[in-house]
């Protein structure tokens, strides 16, 4: 049984979205308070972290970004706050999802298996590789084929494919991508080089029937296995 944390000060809709989760099998933990949610983290493991942003005692924000130091736990916003700074700023802190109120318990409750699906499945794959039948890499041994095709790919084109692989159907913002990557002296790549690596990378791994980063216009990018899309 999937185990969630729901942080929500809000005792009503806490109560109600306990109720509609229980419904569907996952064992829900109710916080009404960063400090309540800290010691249960402390004391318990979860698959999935429903994350109040303006709660009595903090800034959910600034609660993910300290505790993802210390644990690894999928996240997903839960706020009133609908301006698009908000929202890219919840997925620049890793969210794997973002979700406004007032929402849908259903859209909900199908965003949270959508995660906790691919959560696992990363959770069983083995991340030295990649293999979908077409598109093979290899990241320990730095090694890359296209069909029959052997692709010659730079360490940070390496860098960014392992990064989406490892999330993939999750949207990675250019900050995530930016924060993540370096050059040759070890100093963090400009937004200009993350575009030049993005579209070197599309050419060398993609072709007209597969299409593998999808851009998320004014979001980021997303990584899908090699189905059509706009790129």
């Amino acid at each position: 049984m999937k185990k969630i944390l729901l942080v929500e000060d809000d005792i009503a809709l806490s109560a109600g979205l306990c109720f509609e989760l229980e419904e569907e099998d996952y064992l829900t933990v109710a916080a009404h308070s960063l400090k309540k949610a800290g010691q249960l983290l402390e004391t318990s493991k979860f698959d999935l972290l429903l994350l109040d942003v303006d709660l009595p005692d903090g800034n959910g924000f600034t609660f993910y970004k300290e505790i993802k130091k210390r644990y690894t736990v999928p996240v997903m916003f839960l706020t009133g706050r609908k301006e698009e700074e908000d929202v890219l700023g919840g997925y620049d802190l890793g969210a794997d999802d973002y979700v406004t109120k007032p929402f849908s318990p259903s859209v909900l409750k199908r965003k949270i298996a959508v995660i906790l699906k691919r959560t696992g499945q990363h959770e069983k794959r083995d991340q030295g590789q990649y293999d979908d039948g077409y598109l093979r890499i290899d990241f320990d041994k730095m090694t890359a084929q296209r069909g029959t095709e052997t692709l010659l790919l730079t360490p940070n084109e390496y860098r960014i494919l392992k990064l989406f692989v490892e999330n993939a159907g999750r949207i990675l913002t250019r900050q995530v991508l930016l924060e993540r990557l370096y050059d040759c002296d070890e100093n963090f790549i400009d937004e200009h080089t993350l575009t030049v690596n993005m579209t070197r990378l599309r050419k060398k791994i993609e072709d007209t029937s597969h299409k593998y980063i999808q851009t998320i216009y004014g979001m980021g990018y997303l990584f899908a296995r090699g189905e059509g899309h706009e790129a």
